[in-house]
């Protein structure tokens, strides 16, 4: 069972003042619960803070590439800057929902001594691409440094197991600041508002200001509704999420036969699929994906050129519940990454159904909203 999982737990760990004093937020996605919060104590800049029970944070090791920046570059503009580190990967919904706050924190604060380090740390082989990943940051308007973590070795570092993460460390280097998934962005932000307090401070200069919080609404998630989907062999072990009774046969091409009963939250296949450690490749001329599931969003997760038919319920997808990447019914895989196909404003149970009539269309996890 992978360890490397995005989160279905958030949580946030926030270290600022003179004693060590702890914020912990517990958060679950599933059950979309309110997170409790407790109150950090805070500390005028002139108080001396004790680091000593404080993390360094880990060099930024085994990367590959580098966007929106150079690693000469990258060095110098780190020193003496607050560093919020972004663990993410371009495929992951949980992460996308984040970047909004992020790249206004950016716009807002950079200029102030905050400096945001897009760390991408992938989780399926396309996304180890370059090319794919520039793409994902100039789609998302990204233009703080991204490095391209493609062995890990920089998570490793971190001792991170989840996307999205956020790792916030003071001036001096120290992580002050943890927080797994999404929410609590206005928590976030008062904390890199008293990072750059102390920065401030200890430079002589004026602080930050403490103008109104970046407001952007927030996506509310469903309560039970169905979990995120795995097509590969190597991700979906334990998960029994592939309803067919053929299973899964690693590495090998197996023809599917869709059965007459079908279970919520549990996916079948019609067709002739190569069972592959991260994905099921479609061997046969034509292929479905259907699914009973709950939620009122569904995203895709795919790659190779192929034009997806979507079906709500035997007919075609109505334009109440179409995606924003539906067009006429129908869904272009343009190129590797997530494609939104379901968007509605109230859960509800329905059964999907995706046609695909070209060969070599890979599809990697369903997610839902």
């Amino acid at each position: 069972m992978r360890t490397e999982i995005k989160t279905a737990i958030i949580f946030g760990i926030i270290i600022i003042g003179g004693v060590v004093g702890l914020n912990l937020v517990f958060y679950s996605i599933e059950t979309s619960q309110t997170p409790n919060t407790t109150e950090v104590q805070s500390h005028s800049s002139s108080d001396a803070i004790d680091k000593s029970n404080f993390k360094k944070a880990p060099k930024l090791v085994g990367i590959a590439n580098y966007i929106n920046t150079t690693p000469e570059e990258l060095a110098k503009e780190m020193e003496g800057k607050v560093v919020l580190y972004d663990f993410w990967t371009y495929s992951c919904i949980n992460c996308i929902r984040t970047i909004p706050y992020i790249t206004a924190w950016n716009e807002k604060y950079a200029d102030d001594g905050l400096l945001i380090i897009g760390v991408h740390s992938p989780e399926f082989e396309f996304e180890k691409d370059f090319n794919n990943v520039k793409m994902a940051v100039e789609k998302n308007g990204i233009v703080y440094p991204v490095v391209m973590d493609n062995e890990m070795k920089t998570w490793k570092a971190f001792e991170n197991r989840y996307w999205p993460r956020k790792y916030i460390t003071d001036s001096e280097g120290y992580i002050r600041y943890d927080h797994i998934g999404e929410g609590d962005y206005e928590q976030t932000e008062k904390v890199i508002q008293k990072l750059l307090e102390e920065r401030a401070a200890n430079l002589g200069i004026n602080v930050v200001s403490t103008e109104p919080l970046v407001s952007i609404k927030e996506f509310e998630h469903t309560s039970l509704r169905t979990p995120e989907l795995y097509f590969g062999y190597n991700f979906a072990t334990g998960r029994n999420q592939l309803g067919n009774s053929e299973g899964f046969i690693p590495g090998k091409d197996v023809e599917y036969v869709i059965p007459k009963d079908l279970q919520l939250h549990n996916y079948y296949l019609g067709g002739t699929w190569k069972n592959l450690e991260g994905s099921m490749k479609l061997v046969s001329d034509e292929g479905v994906v259907k699914l009973p599931y709950f939620a009122k969003e569904v995203n895709i997760v795919a790659s190779n050129e192929a034009m997806l038919s979507i079906f709500i319920d035997g007919e075609p997808i109505p334009s109440k519940y179409a995606g924003r990447d539906i067009i006429s019914g129908k869904v272009n895989i343009a190129e590797a990454g997530l494609y939104n196909i379901i968007s509605s404003d109230e859960a509800s149970t329905h059964t999907l159904e995706i046609f695909v009539s070209d060969p070599g269309f890979e599809i990697y996890t369903l997610t839902f909203g």
